[in-house]
């Protein structure tokens, strides 16, 4: 074996740990939130911050990382975003309190967007052979799904043999060795003609983001004055944005290729999986858990019928697209997941609810984000020039994340407030509107005794706080069943009448 062959191979284990632990620090930790709850004396609003913290600080470096990579060297800065990240896990797992834990996840978070976008970088530069690097991108993308798809039952096992703090400490090593395979088998490259950074739009797009994510998971903490306040200046923010994009000689975003219908048509595809499928994740746990009375272990594992089928799909989902064409495939994919969200809901609210009545539902939504995903991505790089590929990917994981963040927020919101009108009916004024309000929230995070001090009679009030947790997540349901659907919909119209076939398919992302 050569020596250059030797180092690729040590690049590619490296690169691939990276892609494995951006995976796992999305998919495994919602599994330890509900122990967090106890240990931190976290609240509801504090569980969504933990998972939140890391995606919207995903979104503030995704297309800074390429910039910087391409000037200072793409070896160096996937160093110094892999060291990071460990340092950031280690925060993790060391923190006390709530917030600590946010701010180290918001740390985490922006070490892991720029590790992951390094990793694409890296092994385009790494392989130069065609068919070398399509196997590498192949190999890549597969520990990528492992780490999403197998983190629910890895967080759930780590939490019954460990404390939860292992959950993110087991992340230190990991980086460790992976900074090792870095180190031995990446060669450094650089481009001379680097573009500066569009520091403007970074700016302004992360304002806005944090701004929507935080008007809409404070919701009922904000005065109607502060609310409007909050809700003005981010849509001030996200007007900047748009503004800066269009004056600056070095735009984040290239809005013209929205008119590209394929694009724009495959970008609905990443948006729709972002809208149900993966914040739906974050709170998934909190119904088996709490809802249907399972451990974390069983939790973990349960997850794997809602993840499993995410990987398994990409063979057929690429035969559909080079047959039928994207326009077919994405739609396709999203109103089988719509589908999916629509049977969780017949079988969550079924008389003898177990995880028997909600298996056809997580495995029909499982298949619906396996058909969408890749063709998704292919679709949007291969519907532009060669040279605008990395700007149309970076737009299509932006988009991504953006809409995951919102939506970690707003199906909070929507939880809450469906809890709220099952209480409110069923106990009407008989409790105070602020304790009401209080209750929905302790219960969205798992807590059901949070009625004991307010409820007499002959229905306990652990049944009615079951109860109303059941029915808020109908509402999830119905909501990421509905709005998949939509975009499916939505989808199909802006791909025209004409179909997008790209029988040689670029390598794909398994970016939520």
């Amino acid at each position: 074996m050569s020596s250059a062959t030797s180092r690729n191979i040590l690049a590619l284990i490296g690169v691939c740990l990276a892609s494995l632990l951006f995976g796992l620090e999305i998919s495994s930790v919602p599994v330890v939130l509900s122990k967090l709850k106890d240990v931190l004396g976290a609240d509801f609003r504090d569980l969504q911050w933990i998972m939140n913290a890391y995606t919207i600080a995903c979104t503030t470096v995704l297309m800074a990382t390429g910039t910087l990579a391409d000037r200072f060297g793409r070896k160096r800065v996937m160093a110094i975003t892999t060291i990071t990240f460990g340092v950031a896990s280690l925060l993790c797992g060391l923190s006390s309190s709530a917030g600590a834990l946010i701010a180290a996840r918001f740390l985490q978070g922006l070490a892991g967007g720029a590790m992951f976008t390094c990793s694409v970088a890296v092994l385009s530069h790494q392989f130069q052979d065609g068919k070398a690097r399509g196997r590498a991108f192949v190999a890549w993308s597969v520990i990528s799904g492992i780490g999403l798809g197998f983190g629910p039952a890895i967080g759930g096992l780590i939490v019954a043999l460990a404390d939860w703090q292992w959950v993110f400490l087991v992340h230190v090593p990991l980086a460790m060795i992976a900074l090792l395979f870095i180190g031995a088998g990446v060669t450094e490259s650089r481009d001379p003609e680097a573009g500066q950074l569009d520091l403007a739009g970074i700016i302004t797009l992360s304002l806005a983001v944090f701004g929507f994510s935080y008007l809409i998971t404070q919701d009922g903490e904000l005065g109607g004055g502060l609310r409007m306040a909050i809700g003005l200046a981010s849509l001030l923010a996200f007007g900047a944005f748009l503004w800066a994009e269009r004056v600056s000689s070095h735009p984040m975003f290239d809005f013209s290729v929205f008119r590209i219908r394929p694009f724009s048509g495959a970008i609905m595809g990443g948006i729709g999986m972002n809208f149900s499928y993966w914040p739906f994740i974050i709170y998934l746990p909190i119904y088996f858990s709490s809802g249907l009375g399972y451990d974390a272990t069983t939790t973990g594992t349960l997850l794997l019928a809602y993840t499993i089928p995410f990987m398994l799909m990409p063979p057929m989902a690429e035969f559909i697209r080079a047959r039928f064409g994207a326009r077919v495939a994405i739609p396709l994919g999203l109103l089988t997941l719509g589908v999916g969200f629509l049977a969780m809901r017949v079988g969550a609210g079924a008389e003898a609810a177990s995880w028997k009545t909600l298996l056809p539902g997580t495995l029909i939504a499982g298949v619906g984000i396996g058909l969408t995903n890749s063709p998704t991505t292919n679709t949007t790089t291969g519907s532009v020039s060669a040279d605008r590929a990395g700007m149309a990917s970076g737009i299509d994981i932006s988009a991504r994340l953006i809409t995951l963040a919102i939506n970690i927020a707003v199906f909070g919101l929507l939880l809450v407030k469906g809890i709220h009108a099952y209480l409110e009916a069923a106990l009407g004024t008989s409790i105070d509107e602020s304790q009401l309000r209080a209750a929905a929230e302790r219960i969205a995070g798992g807590d059901l005794s949070a009625l004991a001090s307010h409820v007499t009679g002959a229905t306990p009030s652990t049944t009615l706080a079951h109860d109303a947790l059941v029915h808020g997540f109908g509402w999830l349901m119905l909501y990421g069943g509905l709005g998949a659907i939509v975009l499916a919909m939505l989808s199909f119209t802006i791909f025209g009448s004409g179909t997008v076939r790209q029988e040689a398919a670029r390598p794909c992302t398994d970016t939520p």
